[in-house]
């Protein structure tokens, strides 16, 4: 009976004690209002540190404002201060751009009116010659001309554009196209043409017409830096002692070239070419030749002239190596006035 007691006794204590175990580990639990409250302390206590710093940078900035003492580290020193007053200058901007976001969202938006066209921002007389063109309708050759001839709106003697655009790749040395040909009517400008060579040159040269002619005297004339001349015609063998001055002449296109027929050893001819007419024109980094074919006061006939002449000239230098289009468009016009479009089907 003892020993039954004592079992019964020992099963008691270890079920107590299992119970207390439970009530220790729940009364250890935190609950969740405790949880809210230690966050919300935390916030409270990093609300008050910024408060804190932000009124630790305030007093910085005032002592050193009143003259005080400066420390040589810490907060107080030199360095500190400026580093405070910079913090505080970009708070500043920081808060102003802010305001002046809001107030510019605030405002009523202004209705815009929408932009004008290209043909609208022209000029009156612009736009009356303009109603001669007739938009979208491509023109012939002949009626391009005499259309070009009644639009410009320019008092003085305009100069008559064709502009063609290709479809070839510049980049590729086949495909860039360039050439020299003589135009039948002119181009109507005063050439001013001058010739550097031997002797026999200079003497076929002034009779030709040749503005100045020159040996190596001529050189002298480079020496100053002014270039009274339009077109250099040079002999071959005098090419060499025109290098140095490549940075004179190649940017303003005086450097002679055999391709546009300006190093020849017929230097009369080259001078009565130069001087009757003849036209160099190159294809552009986009693949468009920009060209001018006479002036105004030629006519309808002269101009249709130059224009054949020109056009015969691109199509007969049209690469082997091209499998696209080779004439995408080409328009005429006169400075300053209306383009007129050309129907491409006349051209081919």
């Amino acid at each position: 009976m003892a020993e039954a007691k004592k079992n019964v006794n020992s099963k008691q204590l270890t079920a107590d004690s299992k119970t207390d175990e439970k009530l220790s580990s729940i009364s250890r639990k935190p609950s969740a209002k405790a949880d809210l409250k230690e966050v919300s302390d935390g916030d409270i206590q990093e609300s008050s540190k910024v408060e804190t710093e932000a009124n630790s940078q305030a007093e910085v900035v005032k002592t050193a404002k009143a003259g005080l003492p400066v420390a040589k580290a810490g907060k107080r020193s030199e360095k500190a201060i400026k580093e405070t007053e910079a913090k505080q200058a970009k708070e500043e901007r920081k808060a102003k751009s802010s305001e002046a976001l809001a107030k510019e969202e605030s405002k009523p938006k202004i209705h815009q009116k929408p932009a004008k066209s290209v043909l609208e921002r022209k000029g009156k007389k612009f736009r009356k010659l303009a109603e001669l063109i007739e938009p979208g309708k491509s023109y012939s050759l002949k009626d391009a001309v005499d259309l070009a001839t009644k639009s410009s709106p320019v008092k003085f003697d305009a100069t008559v554009e064709l502009h063609a655009r290709l479809g070839v790749d510049p980049r590729q040395a086949d495909q860039n196209l360039r050439d020299t040909i003589v135009l039948p009517a002119g181009t109507g400008k005063t050439v001013r043409v001058a010739v550097f060579a031997d002797a026999d040159g200079v003497t076929a040269a002034k009779k030709a017409g040749a503005d100045i002619a020159a040996g190596d005297e001529f050189l002298q004339i480079l020496d100053t830096g002014v270039i009274d001349f339009d077109i250099l015609v040079s002999t071959p063998a005098f090419m060499s002692k025109l290098g140095k001055y490549a940075r004179l002449l190649g940017p303003k296109g005086l450097m002679p070239n055999p391709k546009s027929g300006t190093v020849t050893n017929d230097v009369a001819k080259a001078v009565t070419e130069s001087k009757a007419g003849r036209l160099e024109y190159r294809v552009d980094s986009t693949g468009i030749i920009h060209v001018g074919v006479g002036k105004v006061s030629f006519g309808s006939e002269k101009l249709l002239q130059n224009v054949q002449a020109v056009m015969t000239s691109i199509k007969n230098n049209k690469p082997s190596s091209l499998k696209s289009t080779y004439i995408i468009s080409v328009f005429i016009t006169t400075s300053m006035g209306p383009s007129i479009p050309i129907d491409l089907s006349e051209l081919n």
